[in-house]
């Protein structure tokens, strides 16, 4: 039995290094501009854009989980002033500021739109939008907020009620 256990090469762990956050931030983004990208050259073409989430849902008869796809409703980054089109880099709902106070790329007409769209997932994936990526994150979000306040509320309390009890 062991003879054939010694034919393999054994060795510790090794350490597997953890990425850094921005990379998943990075990824995010390009998957959202790709669709982007999907959606404008559906818009370009005149046909019906349709984007798919897979969502885990708990069958109420047997019990057990199954992956559905659902249709999702992706709203686009560009638009339209007057036959001019323009798009918008965007984190979550807020459009990124290439340039203070400037987030629209002008792009002028429609069939531009892809070209414009990969150049930007081809800037991402350098690394050239990360500054920003960071920025938008550091935004509190409302959950985040919620749980800040709740946290403070409980702290003064605590302090009001121990301060109550030091003066008697």
């Amino acid at each position: 039995m062991t003879t054939l256990l010694s034919s393999l090469k054994v060795i510790a762990r090794p350490e597997i290094a953890v990425k850094p956050p921005i990379i998943g931030k990075r990824t995010r983004l390009v998957d959202k501009l790709k669709q982007q990208l999907d959606m404008a050259e559906c818009f370009i073409q005149g046909t019906e854009f349709e984007a798919y989430r897979e969502k885990s849902v708990k069958d109420p008869e047997t019990g057990e989980r199954k992956k559905v796809r659902r249709r999702i409703t992706v709203r686009p980054w560009y638009y339209d002033s007057e036959g001019h089109y323009y798009f918008e880099v965007r984190i979550g709902i807020k459009p990124i500021e290439l340039v203070k106070d400037k987030p629209a790329i002008d792009v002028g007409d429609k069939a531009k739109l892809p070209d414009t769209i990969k150049l930007i997932i081809d800037a991402v994936e350098k690394g050239e939008l990360d500054e920003f990526i960071l920025k938008a994150s550091k935004f509190p979000t409302k959950k985040a907020k919620a749980s800040a306040e709740a946290s403070t509320g409980a702290k003064s309390e605590v302090k009001s009620d121990t301060s109550a009890k030091t003066t008697k």
